[in-house]
């Protein structure tokens, strides 16, 4: 399926926190709607269900990284407890500040519109599709970064691909990116 034809997102329309991904969840709901569809409670789960534990894993690495990035005072957790309620209640929903996206980031002018916004590219394969190796400045064979566009490349939200310790290496990333 096209993805210009499909859904562009989940999650919050105005998300500082923006996770770019080379693919798009097989469920009918999200197929054609077009746009960013914020999620609702429930929702994360159902997609985990219906589209497999590869999708769970997304969206469980996720939560964990923002729950890491709150540690640093980047992002709020909005009085979810732990990673897992975090992903529950507040992840791609309305007002969330992330967002999960099936479109290659727009970096025209990126830092002049908002300071305070990240892109994450999910993916060295992924992110090399877009043609964009040229603005990166890579750190190693996994890690990617453009200071200007606020714009890193990271392995894929996968518990093999992006440990725990390399959660946490994003972190330092991001927190470089607030900083200038």
């Amino acid at each position: 399926m096209p993805i210009s034809a499909s859904l562009s997102g989940l999650g919050d329309q105005y998300a500082e926190f923006n996770v770019y991904i080379g693919n798009i969840p097989t469920f009918s709901e999200y197929s054609s709607n077009g746009g960013i569809k914020p999620l609702s409670t429930g929702e994360i789960n159902a997609i985990g269900l219906a589209c497999g534990n590869g999708w769970r894993k997304v969206f469980n690495v996720y939560a964990k990284l923002l729950f890491a990035l709150n540690a640093e005072n980047i992002v709020s957790l909005q009085g979810a407890k732990s990673w897992q309620d975090f992903r529950e209640h507040v992840l791609l929903q309305n007002s969330s500040n992330t967002s999960l996206l099936f479109l290659p980031p727009q970096l025209n002018n990126i830092k002049q519109q908002n300071n305070n916004v990240v892109h994450i590219i999910m993916g060295k394969t992924y992110a090399k599709s877009l043609t964009l190796p040229h603005l990166l400045t890579w750190l190693d064979h996994e890690f990617s970064i453009n200071i200007h566009n606020k714009l890193v490349v990271c392995p894929y939200f996968d518990y093999r691909q992006l440990s725990n310790i390399k959660i946490m290496r994003l972190v330092k990333l991001i927190k470089q990116l607030r900083e200038t």
